[in-house]
C-alpha cells in the first residue's frame, strides 16, 4: 500500500486484502507474487506471511488470503487529499475465497471517504456481479460501518455513512481483459454490475480484442444468442438495445518475457476513438517494435539472422499472437525494459480518463 505509486493511471494502491491465485495467462508473470515474496522476506511474520511460495520460475501464490491490519486497512480515511486509489493492487477483492464480510468492510470505507475515487479491479467478474446483486437496495454495508466506526473510535457513526444504495458514485468498478476469451468472458458480467464508472484493463494484453463482437449468451448448443458493443452499449440479437457501457479501456503490453503486438494496441486505441471512450495508454512493457516488415522490409530483404545473435533480446510476433516467420503483419520486437521502450503509441501519448463522479 502506498500514498503514492508508479501506475501510471492512478495516484495511490490500496490493498485491504492481501494474496491470490493464477486463475488466467494474464496472471502467469504477475508483479505482485514478486513483490509479496518480498515482502515476507522484509517483513517476517507480516500479513504476507504465507501467501506466496518458490517455484523454478520465481514465487507464486499458494492460495492463501489475509485481511490487513487495522492501519492499513483504515488508511483512506486518513487520506484527506482527494485522490484516485487503485484497490487491490497485491490480489483480487473479489477472489472466490474472500469472505463476504471482508468486501463489506472495503465497501464501507470506500463509502465513508466520498473525496476519494476508487478503481476495484479483478478478474473475477462473475464474483463481483453475484457480490452486488445481494446488495442492490437498502444500506448494505451499514454493519460493516460499525465496525470501522468503533475502530475509529467514532459514537456518532450513523452520520459517517449515509444509506447510499448502488451504484457507490465514488467507486469504479473494472476488469482485466488479457484476451478476446477473457474479454467474452469478463466484460458481460461488469455491464450487469452497477457501477458509477465501468473500465476494462487490457494488460498484459496477449491477443486482439474486438469489442464490438462480444458473446455474452450462448445456448445449450453453443451457439451465439445475443452480442454486446460495449463501447456503444448496445445488445444485438434477437433485435437491439440499450445496455450499460464501458468508460474507459486501459491498455499495457507486458513487463516480461511476452511482447505485445503494435496492432493489438492500435486496434483497441481505434474501437475506442470511433465509440467516443477514453483510452489510456499505460506502457509497452519489456519489448518495443524493431522492424515493422510491411513498412519496413515489405521485399523481405533484410537478413533476420541478426535476430539470434540477441539472443532473447528479440522476438518475433505475427498479428495472431505466432512466433514463427511467417504471419500476418510479422513483426520483430526488441527487449529494452520497460523505462526505454516507454508509452508513446505511434509518437503520442494516450492519457484520457473519464469524469471523475462523486456524491
Amino acid at each position: 500500500m502506498g500514498d503514492a505509486t508508479g501506475i501510471e493511471w492512478t495516484d495511490a494502491t490500496w490493498n485491504p486484502v492481501v494474496g491470490c491465485s493464477i486463475v488466467s495467462p494474464g496472471c502467469t508473470n504477475c508483479y505482485a507474487m514478486s513483490m509479496a515474496a518480498r515482502i515476507e522476506r522484509m517483513q517476517p511474520g507480516s500479513h504476507y506471511a504465507g501467501t506466496t511460495q518458490p517455484s523454478k520460475a520465481g514465487p507464486v501464490w499458494t492460495g492463501k488470503l489475509a485481511l490487513a491490519p487495522e492501519h492499513i486497512l483504515l488508511a483512506p480515511l486518513r487520506w484527506r487529499k482527494p485522490r484516485r486509489i487503485f484497490v487491490n493492487s497485491m490480489g483480487d477483492l473479489f477472489h472466490e475465497d474472500v469472505p463476504d464480510a471482508w468486501i463489506d468492510q472495503v465497501l464501507a470505507i470506500m463509502a465513508m471517504s466520498p473525496q476519494h475515487t476508487y478503481q476495484v479491479l479483478t478478474k473475477r467478474a462473475a464474483r463481483m456481479r453475484a457480490y452486488f446483486d445481494a446488495r442492490r437496495t437498502g444500506d448494505p454495508w451499514a454493519e460493516a460501518a460499525d465496525l470501522v466506526a468503533d475502530a475509529l473510535g467514532l459514537a456518532d457513526h450513523p452520520a459517517v455513512l449515509e444509506p447510499s444504495g448502488l451504484p457507490l458514485p465514488n467507486v469504479w468498478l473494472g476488469v482485466s481483459t488479457e484476451d478476446q476469451r477473457r474479454a467474452d468472458e469478463r466484460v458481460p458480467d461488469l455491464l450487469a454490475t452497477p457501477a458509477a464508472v465501468r473500465f476494462v484493463s487490457a494488460e498484459p494484453l496477449l491477443g486482439p480484442i474486438k469489442f464490438y463482437s462480444l458473446t455474452p449468451v450462448r445456448n445449450e448448443q453453443g451457439a451465439t444468442e445475443a452480442w454486446l458493443d460495449p463501447l456503444r452499449g448496445l445488445q444485438f440479437g434477437p433485435g437491439q438495445h440499450e445496455t450499460a457501457k464501458l468508460d474507459l479501456v486501459i491498455v499495457g503490453g507486458e513487463n516480461g518475457p511476452r511482447p505485445m503486438h503494435p496492432d493489438w494496441a492500435r486496434d483497441l486505441r481505434d474501437q475506442c476513438a470511433a465509440a467516443g471512450t477514453a483510452f489510456f495508454f499505460k506502457q509497452w512493457g519489456s519489448y518495443e517494435p524493431a522492424v515493422d516488415r510491411e513498412r519496413d522490409d515489405p521485399d523481405w530483404r533484410l537478413d533476420y539472422s541478426w535476430k539470434f545473435a540477441d539472443g532473447d533480446k528479440m522476438k518475433w510476433l505475427n498479428l495472431a499472437g505466432g512466433t514463427g516467420f511467417h504471419g500476418e503483419r510479422f513483426h520483430v520486437m526488441r527487449r529494452v525494459g520497460k523505462a526505454n521502450a516507454g508509452r508513446l503509441l505511434d509518437g503520442a501519448e494516450h492519457n484520457a480518463m473519464p469524469e471523475v463522479r462523486h456524491g
